[in-house]
C-alpha cells in the first residue's frame, strides 16, 4: 500500500496512524488513496512496515520502542521526529506536529480499541485541538468528529448516530432523529444521545449553545 498521488501540502487531510487496534485493509487503502502526508507513531511502525505502507514521518519518544529506527530500514527517506516530552501522548504530539506544518485537517486511524484509557484519551483529543485543526477519528465501526454549534447533514433512514458530550453541553436540540431533544443539557456519564438514528431519509439538524459535542457516525459490521 502506498500514498502516491501528488497534491499541494495542506490541501487534503493528513493521516496519522496510531498504535491501537488496526482497521480493515479496505478502510486503510481508501484513506491512503487520498492522504498525501502520512505520520506513523513509533509504537505502530513494525505493523506499518509489515503492511508495506509508505509513510512520510515517524514520530514519538521511542522510549518503549528502542528498535523502531532499525525497523525503518525499508523506508530510509522517512523524516524522523523525536518528541521526548512525557507530559503529552504520542498522538497529541503527532497532532501538534501537523499543526506546526500548517495542516488544516487530519484523519486518525488505529487510535481506538485495545486499552480503554488510551481510547478515552484519544477520543477526547478531538476536542482538545478544536480551534487549531479539524480532526476526524476513524475505525471500522465509527467516524468521530466534533460538531459546530449548528450542524446539518443528509442521512439515510436508520443511519446510527451517537452524540456524546465532552464535559457539559447546554442548549442541545435536534431534529430528524428517531429520538429528538429540545433545549437539553447533556453531560457525559449522566445524559447523552447515544444509539440514536436518522428517522427518515433527509436532513438531520443538531444545534447546541455551548460545550464540546462529538458526533459518532456508527455502523455494525
Amino acid at each position: 500500500m502506498s500514498s502516491h498521488h501528488i497534491v499541494r501540502e495542506g490541501q487534503e487531510p493528513a493521516l496519522i496512524i496510531a498504535n491501537g487496534e488496526a482497521c480493515s485493509n479496505e478502510l486503510l487503502g481508501q484513506l491512503l488513496e487520498w492522504s498525501p502526508y502520512v505520520v506513523v507513531l513509533d509504537g505502530a511502525i513494525a505493523r506499518v512496515n509489515e503492511l508495506g505502507i509508505k509513510v512520510d514521518v515517524l514520530l514519538g519518544d521511542f522510549d518503549s520502542h528502542e528498535h523502531a529506527l532499525e525497523k525503518m530500514q525499508p523506508q530510509m527517506s522517512i523524516e524522523i521526529v523525536h518528541t521526548p516530552n512525557q507530559n503529552k501522548t504520542d498522538l497529541q504530539k503527532g497532532i501538534e506536529f501537523l499543526i506546526e506544518r500548517n495542516f488544516a485537517a487530519v484523519n486518525i486511524i488505529w487510535a481506538t480499541g485495545r486499552r480503554a484509557d488510551h481510547n478515552l484519551s484519544n477520543v477526547t483529543d478531538v476536542v482538545r485541538y478544536k480551534d487549531k485543526i479539524n480532526i476526524v477519528m476513524i475505525d471500522d465501526y465509527s467516524r468521530i468528529f466534533q460538531l459546530p454549534t449548528t450542524f446539518k447533514k443528509w442521512y439515510v433512514k436508520g443511519s446510527p448516530i451517537s452524540l456524546m458530550p465532552v464535559g457539559t453541553v447546554k442548549g442541545f436540540s435536534s431534529s430528524g432523529l428517531l429520538y429528538n431533544l429540545t433545549d437539553a443539557e447533556l453531560q457525559l456519564g449522566y445524559r447523552t444521545s447515544s444509539s440514536n438514528e436518522a428517522a427518515e431519509d433527509g436532513i438531520v439538524t443538531i444545534v447546541h449553545e455551548s460545550g464540546d459535542l462529538l458526533l459518532m457516525e456508527c455502523k455494525d459490521l
